[in-house]
């Protein structure tokens, strides 16, 4: 009787230990804490480093992280116009291989160029490869002919890559599109109101301003704004083992992640993009994209900009309830063409 009881309590607990490791509650009593504690490598103040790099001085410290990936496609003169030598926005669509559809899809709705006749705008889909798919390539070849609105990259396109592809967009800009004032990072999968896009950034702090008076609010943001905005999280990293965001102590300690925008669309400044590159070289690789460009917004000092109208859901839809939406997730093809068309009828795309 007693060998029974005893097997049941060690089974027990065994069972209660294997949960308590499984869902990461011991884990989560381990961490340190964000407010009192946080370093994350590099250690040590970078504002030296960004500065001199900007003035193409040698930075007193090698970078730590350096994203040097081969362009296989660069556009180096997709953002050239002799019409307007600065442009308003550039989007850079974040797109996975074989979503020829999605792409598609975007270059007949947000994605078209010539929206607005008076507003430079370009678009541009940033891909990777993948191995031993010869026929994929020669299909995303003929596309980059056709369209030339594609920069692949040599990096294998995979989820847990994400970070590599939207620093390598970062790397495009600066090596050929800083004469834009704004970027706008989009998943594939996106609804975007370019209209509303515009309105957001004439004056981000008072968007939407149902009741305001355009005239009284329509201003122009000064050259040097530092704007990271999107839908804005401060969040606990997952310890659970089964998550497909599980992240051990050793590689992230703290019980908060910095305040980050979550990655399926964000729109930056030119100056914030110019920072965050630098900071990003003095900033340890991670492998979920909104996470690092949280962790480098901290470590440039840019502060990211909430706004509710970034859906990181799918906002349910009809016709006038997505009047002021920026952007709002999980849309297939053929449903974004019709979205689109349907919102621009009634003048909110």
């Amino acid at each position: 009787m007693m060998r029974k009881v005893k097997l049941k309590t060690v089974f027990c607990a065994a069972l209660t230990l294997g949960f308590i490791y499984y869902f990461g509650i011991l884990t989560h009593l381990l961490e340190s804490t964000y407010n009192d504690d946080f370093k994350y490598p590099y250690v040590g103040d970078i504002q030296e480093f960004i500065n001199q790099l900007r003035n193409q001085e040698k930075p007193d410290v090698p970078p730590i992280t350096v994203y040097n990936y081969t362009f296989l496609t660069d556009l180096k003169r997709k953002c050239f116009d002799e019409d307007y030598p600065q442009l308003r926005l550039v989007y850079v669509v974040k797109s996975a291989l074989h979503h020829f559809e999605q792409r598609k899809a975007i270059r007949k709705s947000w994605g078209f160029e010539r929206r607005f006749s008076d507003v430079p705008i370009r678009t541009i889909f940033m891909l990777g490869t993948k191995p031993n798919d010869a026929e994929l390539q020669m299909k995303i070849e003929e596309e980059i002919a056709e369209h030339g609105d594609i920069v692949q990259v040599k990096f294998i396109d995979t989820y847990y890559n994400n970070t590599i592809k939207t620093m390598m967009g970062f790397k495009w800009i600066m090596n050929n599109c800083l004469n834009s004032k704004f970027f706008m990072f989009v998943d594939d999968d996106m609804y975007i109101s370019t209209r509303s896009v515009l309105r957001f950034l004439r004056d981000p702090t008072n968007y939407p301003n149902e009741k305001g008076n355009l005239a009284e609010t329509d201003y122009e943001l000064p050259e040097d704004v530092r704007l990271f905005s999107g839908f804005v999280f401060v969040s606990s990293p997952h310890r659970h083992l089964s998550s497909k965001w599980y992240v051990p102590l050793s590689e992230y300690p703290y019980h908060l992640w910095p305040p980050y925008v979550t990655a399926g669309a964000f729109i930056l400044s030119r100056e914030a993009l110019i920072d965050m590159y630098y900071a990003s070289m003095y900033t340890e690789h991670f492998r979920f994209d909104d996470i690092y460009l949280g962790l480098v917004a901290k470590k440039a000092g840019v502060e990211p900009y909430h706004c509710n109208e970034f859906h990181f859901y799918k906002k349910p839809y009809d016709k006038y309830s997505y009047r002021y939406v920026i952007a709002s997730h999980g849309f297939d093809p053929e449903e974004l063409v019709k979205v689109w068309n349907e919102q621009k009828f009634v003048g909110y795309a």
